[in-house]
């Protein structure tokens, strides 16, 4: 609430308004509820003073810049993480606030979606090790800094980062991230209403989920928990009785056939197809060449000798799309479709017949086209692209079948089964 309250203001000031009164309003609120100190106070205004100046800065320059956009919504944590400390010292928690920097979260200075440097562990180690082991240290998330001492974040939702990043430089025993809900679910409870938490997943499972839409965790929030074999244990703030979801590491396959159904929006799916021999290398090479000229990021892609179909989400500029397929136009056909979904099943792939057999029985009994395929090198989810206006029934019946039994087609028999899988 606070960090749109903040994104706000800032937009206000590039309107020649400076206004955080209602930002100041909810914190001195909290403060005075719980009767905290003085000194918590006095350290909230001074924070919200140096907002307020900022914001006039912006004003008069009418810029905001990401660099200056990553120190204006710094300020909730920072002012967040003292109010916490404050009141867990007051009932009893010996508590200090700690804004992330001074515990060793260090970035790169891509602002607005910045990554932790290589010595990140070794610092957080260095700079968590001097603190007593008896005082709650409450630390910022998402923020960092960069070499030049200026404030960085790691893109919306990278709290999760900041947590799996501390808690594998330490080597603890678990992390635990809370959320709105029991942890991982079967699929969106926004649109299934019968959505069930699952008990565990691996790390894989996890990155897979997280990059293809679902809204649990930071799509690389994992990394540093994965690389340290450190578990991740997602629950739910509401509902603290619950054991929400493990992550971790897997000494065998699943058994589950489906873990989950998660999907990405608004994506774009580009078909291009070689107007010369150039032959399979040539071909691939020409088109990725292309694309990392435009800076384009590929979500999913299918290809063969002479042609090839890839995803692009939403967040590219439209604009470097069109000059790219505009670039590859002298060697192919390039047809782009906007308004596609990816949809995405974390699957053990060793049973990729039978999850298969299933979705397109179901697909071809529903009218849902497909229009691309693709099968993770993750080797734990399996993925198609559909027309955007398709994918809301595409995801409820297939989490009929996989997850409440009450699928719109018959359970293959065993003869059907082995047919399906040898087609």
């Amino acid at each position: 609430k606070t960090t749109n309250s903040l994104l706000s203001a800032g937009d206000f000031a590039l309107e020649g308004r400076v206004n955080i009164d209602a930002i100041r309003t909810l914190h001195r609120a909290c403060i005075e509820e719980f009767d905290l100190p003085e000194h918590v106070a006095g350290e909230v205004n001074s924070l919200l003073d140096e907002c307020h100046d900022m914001l006039r800065g912006v004003s008069l320059l009418q810029e905001l810049s990401p660099k200056s956009l990553d120190q204006l919504v710094s300020y909730g944590e920072r002012c967040s993480v003292r109010i916490v400390a404050a009141r867990l010292n007051q009932i009893g928690v010996p508590a200090q606030a700690f804004d992330a920097w001074d515990v060793g979260i260090h970035t790169d200075s891509n602002f607005g979606d910045a990554r932790l440097l290589t010595e990140t562990p070794g610092t957080i180690k260095e700079m968590m090790d001097k603190i007593d082991p008896n005082v709650v240290a409450v630390v910022t998330g998402f923020i960092g800094k960069d070499p030049n001492g200026r404030i960085t974040t790691l893109g919306r939702g990278g709290s999760d980062l900041t947590a799996t990043a501390i808690g594998a430089a330490m080597g603890l025993d678990e992390v635990q991230v809370w959320k709105d809900v029991d942890g991982i679910l079967t699929a969106d409870p926004r649109l299934v209403n019968n959505a069930i938490p699952v008990s565990d997943v691996s790390y894989a499972e996890a990155a897979e989920l997280a990059y293809f839409g679902a809204q649990v965790l930071h799509p690389v929030a994992m990394q540093p928990a994965m690389k340290a074999g450190v578990p991740v244990r997602v629950k739910n703030s509401y509902n603290p009785d619950s054991e929400g979801t493990i992550i971790g590491q897997r000494s065998g396959p699943s058994d589950r056939l489906v873990t989950a159904i998660t999907c990405k929006r608004g994506i774009q799916l580009l078909d291009i197809c070689s107007t010369q021999m150039l032959g399979a290398y040539g071909f691939l090479a020409t088109v990725f060449s292309h694309l990392e000229r435009r800076r384009l990021s590929v979500d999913v892609l299918a290809s063969s000798e002479v042609s090839v179909s890839l995803t692009l989400d939403k967040k590219q500029n439209p604009e470097d799309v069109a000059q790219a397929a505009a670039d590859l136009a002298p060697y192919a056909d390039v047809t782009v479709k906007k308004d596609r979904a990816i949809l995405t099943l974390i699957a053990d792939v060793e049973r990729t017949s039978e999850v298969l057999a299933t979705v397109f029985r179901v697909f071809n009994t529903q009218g849902i086209k497909v229009e691309m395929m693709s099968q993770g090198a993750s080797r734990v989810n399996i993925s198609f692209v559909l027309k955007n206006e398709q994918i809301d029934d595409a995801i409820l019946n297939l989490h009929y079948c996989f997850f409440e039994d009450r699928c719109v087609v018959e359970p293959l028999g065993a003869d059907e089964e082995g047919v399906g899988a040898d087609q």
